[in-house]
């Protein structure tokens, strides 16, 4: 029974150490994780992933006169620049 305690006991702080520090903000708060979407979408419109909303409309904008039909590009490209802004735009639960 002993040998079981000390086997959870390590596997336990074996998993803590794994999972790193704790993200928290400076007010103990912890800090909001971005979903793989989320990253994906920022990637899609060259941002950090601190970036506010106003600079979201700006790059979604930016990008948007570029990659449009009527200026060369393709209906694939707006709608991925499109659904970057979405998922990054939509309010949060």
């Amino acid at each position: 029974m002993a040998k079981l305690l000390l086997a959870l006991a390590v596997a336990w702080f074996g998993w803590w150490l794994w999972q790193g520090p704790k993200k928290v903000w400076t007010d103990g708060r912890r800090k909001p994780e971005r979903s793989a979407d989320e990253i994906s979408a920022l990637a899609v419109l060259g941002l950090d992933p601190g970036a506010s909303r106003d600079e979201i409309r700006v790059a979604h904008r930016r990008l948007l006169r570029n990659v449009h039909p009527d200026h060369g590009g393709t209906d694939e490209l707006a709608r991925r620049v499109n659904e970057a802004r979405d998922i990054l735009l939509k309010p949060k639960d």
